[in-house]
């Protein structure tokens, strides 16, 4: 691999350049439990991190719909009782400047909605629950 450049560009916010390329990585959180948002993937301690979590919850066969980092929900674009397709964005968060779009992960109705339009909810919060 050839040479590599770092160069933070704003709070938060870096410039990466190598092989020639140049990137934006956005990175919040504590020294100790660092995110990164790079090309649409978050990043936590080196791994990737599924763009959002499901949990099988022990009730009715819900499907819990989690935050994938801690973030501001800006937009929940659904309501309980409401179907939605596989792909549909159910909530938008905003985080290290960037909006993560959150999706359905299947055909589902809309169980139950957790967040609110201005929540600040952490990591593995869950926002929506499918059934």
């Amino acid at each position: 691999m050839g040479s590599v450049g770092i160069t933070r560009i704003a709070d938060s916010e870096y410039l990466v350049e190598a092989n020639g390329r140049r990137e934006r990585v956005y990175v919040a959180g504590p020294a100790h439990d660092r995110w990164a948002f790079w090309n649409g993937h978050v990043y936590r301690d080196s791994v990737a991190v599924p763009p959002a979590r499901v949990r099988r919850e022990r009730h009715a066969g819900t499907q819990a719909i989690t935050a994938p980092m801690p973030a501001t929900v800006i937009k929940v674009l659904v309501n309980e009782g409401q179907a939605v397709k596989k792909g549909d964005t159910l909530v938008v968060l905003e985080a290290m400047k960037m909006e993560l779009p959150i999706r359905a992960t299947g055909d589902a109705v809309v169980a139950a909605v957790r967040c609110a339009q201005g929540d600040l909810v952490q990591a593995d919060a869950t926002l929506i629950e499918l059934a």
